[in-house]
């Protein structure tokens, strides 16, 4: 081969050196941007790690309440009817219920005692002019006459007990302090205490475990 061919060959090979020089150095990127990718790289593949649902290690558990179920505040029972109390009086006959009666005996009638089923203790009174039986007998009327607007109102009369006791318990004394007669006060006296007193609570049942576990207990020491 003559020294021109080897020449060319050379310079051929010269050139496609060259050109593999220069493709390697645009596919590859510089050192830099090698570096920013792989810290790219790294945050992404933490983020992975933190937001990935099975990776126990660095899950962070929800806040919990600090208030159980069973230490919460326990709901407040309803409140017992308390007992009732009433001072009925009548006209100045001693007859017929004032209306001022009328109305202390609705209010009783519409008190939680009343319609919870509470008992009606009717105490009927007199004053002191007569004698003694005539006073009981008309302390005896007007506790019936109670009685009687009390059953009109739907109250049942076995619910109700009558006491009459005459003149031996004045509200105030019947005459006045230098002995004269007080019509007023002996007004005052001819009347009806009514008390109503709350139903008593049902007594409460035994738990059935118990009786269970009795009846076992039974059970056994017979087969023994």
């Amino acid at each position: 081969m003559s020294g021109t061919g080897v020449k060319r060959i050379g310079a051929i090979e010269a050139g496609a050196a060259a050109l593999l020089l220069a493709l390697a150095a645009c596919s590859s990127p510089p050192a830099r941007d090698r570096g920013n990718a792989a810290d790219v790289a790294g945050v992404a593949d933490h983020a992975d790690n933190v937001a990935a649902p099975g990776n126990d290690a660095e899950a962070v558990a929800p806040p919990r309440s600090i208030l159980r179920p069973e230490v919460a505040a326990p709901v407040p029972e309803p409140e017992a009817p308390r007992a009732e109390d009433a001072v009925v009086g009548f006209d100045e006959a001693g007859k017929i219920l004032t209306d001022e009666a009328r109305a202390a005996l609705d209010a009783l009638i519409a008190s939680p005692a009343a319609r919870a089923g509470g008992a009606f203790t009717l105490r009927g009174h007199s004053d002191s002019r007569g004698d003694d039986r005539a006073n009981l007998r008309a302390s005896r009327r007007r506790a019936e006459t109670v009685r009687d607007y009390l059953a009109g109102k739907g109250i049942d009369p076995a619910r109700q007990t009558v006491i009459a006791l005459g003149e031996t318990t004045p509200l105030v004394p019947n005459a006045h302090p230098d002995g004269s007669d007080d019509p007023v006060a002996r007004q005052k006296n001819r009347r009806v205490e009514v008390h109503v007193a709350p139903p008593s609570p049902a007594p409460a049942a035994a738990p059935a475990a118990q009786g269970e576990d009795a009846a076992s207990g039974n059970a056994a020491a017979a087969t023994e």
